[in-house]
């Protein structure tokens, strides 16, 4: 078997992005040249590229390198050993990658005019074990399948659809076949009319369509309008859509989408959303891209069908930060003695109680991060001033990612970049990034991404819900703790919310701890069903480690502050490795190469989406549950990759058990809290080993609004399976008081049966 697949990265216009007009290349600039560091990971580079007997120019080269690159990092993300070059000694092989077409021949085939034979000269081959070779063929390997990509983008594609033509052995595809497939309206067309199956309602206005679009009864719920030209259609468009827009098609619909469709358009679908009360403004838009139609294309209007609404929808919180900010990292010898690391601790409290327990303690204020970059150089010119010589340097509170980032490239320490952080660290940065990333890799992470809008003003909110689909969550850019977190389900909610957060929380001083240094702009994205889940994983150098998986009860709406948690995960073996390898792809995809990092998902009936990525190891609870189920201490293993060592983690851990655990919230257990569930209570019975007891703040400090509520502690029981844990468990909260007719412990629980 042969490919050679058409690799290159597509274009897209996701939400809130650039508009059409754009003729900005796949990789971001005008060349179309791949930048030599596009993919994370470390490989040789120095492997014979070049095929003898059909020499590339500089661009082509360029391209070559790029693909095999992204087949090196392809291999990296799925653990198996980077290809051997075996140029000089070639092994056969079925299985044949051709990265390039100078690599491949086609010659006249004997006996068969009008026929071509397609002849191997150079080739990646791949053999049990998932071992791959480069090879040379001298005599050249004559193809008996050649499976290629076809389709109209950047790169390749006419030489690869020229390669196919004609050839004496199967293909699996061809340019004809593929102009057919990448049709949106065609296929809907096709499928509808002659096959049955139930398309979305579509009005689709057609610019001289190709010929089996031409006359015929429409199909069921699709409306093909037929154009005599571009321009001058404002009446007969402004008639089709207000008696679409009117219609018992769109059923109870309340939105309606417009795009571009034709194979033209792969991959650069440009999404405009509109209320479907909005007759006018659905008419401008349409009219306004008939003016960029070519023949064989059209522009559609169609339903945006809402998500399904599950009895109790929920949606994980944010990830809180740790309530302290130092600890010291106790390691063995071989011969087993205790061996303190050398810290130096950087904090903008010149009391506090740490600064005793750090061999260097260094008094500066990091509150004000909008000046994280001058800071960077300031605090490396004290580290160099006082002649420490640092081996590593990280942080595991929010506010401080990025500036931790700036300070380990101002003093070449080992970190992911700042440019990642800052992109991890802004929640619509992060979907929108991800949504322009089509690939490669494959499966792209744009899959898990989730439509989004950011909000910095009310006209951005407007824009925002033309835009985001709703019902949708508004939340805080930089927010932790889930504070700010609200479902809307209306632009009404939308406006309200955003009003509310703009007067309550302005700054640091509103509400410490949650983010607000970085200012309180926020955003709209999709509201998504599924169930919840976190995903720790540990990276080295672009390589997955380890992974975590958790699963989340359902949140209390319409805030979605935690309410329970269950560890390891009782998804199947094969869900749960779909939110590891979602997780690995997005922070890939964004570039986090370095260290541990908590990853916030949705598993839904379509597969894992993405909540949010923070870049740092999980909070609350996550590294003790993880420590004493896995004897893996995430923090000892982020101090190693800050250092650059590659932690000792093992690549499939199993757990000893299971931990099931509610959080306690003031407004809801204050009064327990102050007498059969106080503080001096639960540490006794965790001493006891009854159960597992994490405290998260202060009780004075976690009585605020309970709009803006934080949970103030953790309860968890552990059990050699979860039901044993989970009955521990509401037998203890009905003892204590935690559970009751407001707080249905029981019904958090259900969800992990």
């Amino acid at each position: 078997m042969l490919s050679s697949d058409q690799l290159g990265p597509q274009w897209d216009c996701p939400l809130g992005s650039k508009g059409l007009e754009d003729k900005e290349g796949p990789w971001g600039g005008g060349s179309g040249l791949p930048p030599p560091d596009y993919f994370p990971g470390s490989w040789r580079l120095d492997v014979g590229l070049d095929c003898k007997a059909s020499p590339e120019g500089a661009e082509a080269r360029a391209r070559t390198a790029y693909y095999y690159s992204l087949l090196q990092s392809c291999l990296q993300q799925a653990g198996l050993p980077e290809t051997q070059d075996r140029s000089q000694v070639p092994r056969t092989g079925n299985m044949l990658l051709c990265l390039s077409p100078a690599w491949l021949t086609k010659v006249p085939a004997p006996g068969r005019p009008g026929e071509a034979a397609l002849l191997v000269s150079k080739a990646v081959s791949f053999h049990p074990g998932g071992l791959t070779f480069l090879d040379d063929f001298v005599p050249q390997r004559q193809a008996t399948y050649f499976l290629v990509g076809l389709g109209p983008g950047p790169g390749q594609g006419r030489e690869a659809a020229e390669l196919a033509r004609d050839l004496t052995c199967p293909t699996g595809a061809s340019a004809e076949l593929a102009r057919l497939l990448e049709d949106r309206l065609l296929t809907r067309h096709l499928l509808a009319q002659r096959g049955g199956v139930a398309v979305p309602a579509t009005l689709a206005f057609t610019y001289k369509p190709p010929t089996l679009l031409q006359g015929g009864d429409g199909s069921p719920g699709l409306r093909l309008v037929e154009l005599s030209g571009k321009e001058g259609q404002e009446t007969l468009v402004k008639e089709e859509v207000g008696a679409f827009l009117h219609s018992e098609a769109l059923g109870d619909a309340l939105q309606v989408a417009i795009k571009l469709s034709s194979w033209r358009w792969r991959g650069r679908q440009a999404l405009r959303l509109h209320p479907r009360a909005e007759v006018g403004t659905v008419a401008d838009t349409v009219v306004a891209l008939l003016e960029k139609l070519e023949e064989e294309e059209s522009v559609l209007v169609e339903a945006v069908c809402p998500p399904a609404r599950l009895p109790a929808p929920g949606n994980p919180p944010p990830g809180l930060e740790l309530a302290l900010r130092i600890c010291a990292v106790v390691c063995r010898t071989q011969g087993d003695r205790p061996l303190l690391s050398k810290l130096h601790l950087v904090e903008s409290d010149p009391n506090h109680f740490a600064s005793q327990l750090v061999q260097t303690f260094i008094h500066f204020d990091v509150t004000e991060h909008r000046r994280d970059e001058e800071n960077a150089r300031l605090l490396a010119e004290l580290v160099r001033a006082r002649g420490l010589q640092l081996d590593g340097c990280f942080s595991y509170w929010d506010d401080c990612l990025v500036l931790t980032a700036l300070l380990c490239q101002e003093l070449g320490l080992p970190c992911s970049p700042p440019a990642a952080m800052r992109l991890a660290k802004q929640k619509s940065r992060t979907q929108l990034h991800l949504l322009r990333r089509q690939g490669p890799p494959w499966p792209s992470p744009s899959l898990h991404a989730v439509p989004c809008c950011p909000l910095e003003s009310e006209a951005d909110v407007e824009r925002a819900v033309r835009q985001v689909p709703l019902p949708g969550v508004m939340k805080l850019e930089f927010g932790a703790g889930a504070v700010g977190v609200r479902l809307v389900e209306d632009a009404r909610q939308c406006h309200q919310h955003f009003s509310r957060i703009a007067h309550d929380l302005q700054g640091e001083a509103d509400h410490p701890g949650i983010g607000l240094g970085w200012g309180n702009s926020m955003l709209l994205m999709e509201f998504v069903e599924g169930t919840e889940h976190d995903v720790d994983v540990v990276l080295f150098r672009g390589e997955l480690l380890a992974a975590f998986v958790s699963d989340n009860g359902p949140t209390r709406l319409p805030g979605f502050t935690e309410t329970a948690a269950c560890m390891p995960t009782g998804l199947a073996p094969e869900q749960e490795a779909q939110l590891v390898q979602a997780a690995f792809r997005c922070c890939l995809g964004c570039g986090l190469l370095d260290g541990v990092f908590n990853v916030e998902l949705k598993l839904t009936g379509a597969g894992p989406r993405l909540i949010e990525i923070n870049p740092r190891m999980g909070g609350f609870y996550l590294r003790d549950w993880i420590l004493e189920l896995y004897g893996v201490d995430l923090l000892l293993a982020a101090a190693r990759v800050a250092c650059g060592l590659r932690p000792a983690v093992p690549p499939h851990p199993r757990a000893a058990g299971y931990l099931v655990g509610v959080t306690g919230l003031v407004s809801q257990h204050l009064q327990v809290l102050r007498s059969t569930a106080s503080q001096e209570a639960l540490q006794a019975l965790h001493d006891r080993g009854l159960l597992r007891f994490n405290q998260f703040t202060s009780l004075e400090e976690a009585q605020v609004p309970g709009e803006y509520e934080e949970p103030y502690c953790s309860v968890a029981c552990a059990g050699p399976s979860p039901a044993e844990a989970r009955l521990r468990l509401l037998g203890l909260c009905q003892g204590l008081g935690i559970d009751g007719p407001h707080y249905p412990v029981a019904h958090f629980l259900s969800h992990f049966k």
